[in-house]
């Protein structure tokens, strides 16, 4: 099965996203890891974005999908895959659409993690994280045993910038503007199917690999 996984930050998706891979026996792949590999083994492609990134500007589409072209013609893609991050805009979409016809392929399904902005909020500005080891807490969900200090390494737990509720307010905008439009898109194709995201990440997986049986099915 191919996939697209998408929706809003806080939604789960990286979480999701290693579940429902694992349980379809396909590669989890998100542009992260792609952007990494491709910089970290000095490929063309990857001379190529770091000289955007070191100027601190936004790696250009041509490159970013010539990227996942490369990644999504290894061979252990070859029986699916399961996209993390990408497309984030319509335009990415198409071009999406067009590489996968070029492999002799399409896209089966776009699952749609639905959550609302309150519950992203309570989610993203909840979390605290380690000084010391990196772990990362959440105040309501997973709170330390002591306010404010790590209970693996006992260094002090503060709130990133990305937690803080006016940055989630912004990147909620980001999203509705360039990557909410996704839905329609993939609508328009009959391959989107939309789930529950809130609760326990157990349920959301349950309802994720549901919707996939039924669509297989």
């Amino acid at each position: 099965m191919r996939l697209v996984l998408v929706g809003p930050p806080g939604a789960g998706k990286g979480t999701q996203a290693e579940f429902v891979a694992a349980h379809l026996a396909v590669p989890k792949i998100s542009t992260g890891d792609i952007f990494r590999s491709n910089v970290s083994q000095g490929t063309p492609l990857g001379v190529e974005a770091k000289r955007y990134m070191d100027a601190g500007e936004l790696v250009p589409d041509e490159v970013t999908i010539n990227m996942v072209r490369d990644r999504l013609a290894e061979p252990d893609a070859g029986a699916g895959f399961l996209l993390d991050g990408f497309p984030r805009t319509t335009p990415q979409a198409a071009a999406l659409d067009k590489l996968l016809v070029d492999l002799g392929t399409a896209l089966d399904l776009v699952l749609e993690l639905v959550v609302d902005d309150d519950e992203v909020v309570r989610r993203l500005s909840g979390r605290r994280t380690c000084r010391g080891c990196g772990k990362v807490w959440h105040v309501e969900f997973d709170a330390p045993s002591q306010e404010g200090r790590c209970d693996r390494c006992g260094a002090e737990l503060f709130q990133r910038d990305d937690d803080k509720p006016e940055t989630i307010a912004t990147r909620l905008r980001e999203y509705a503007d360039k990557t909410a439009p996704l839905v329609d898109f993939y609508g328009a194709q009959s391959k989107l199917v939309g789930i529950d995201a809130t609760g326990p990440v157990e349920d959301v997986t349950v309802r994720a690999i549901d919707a996939l049986r039924s669509y297989s099915g």
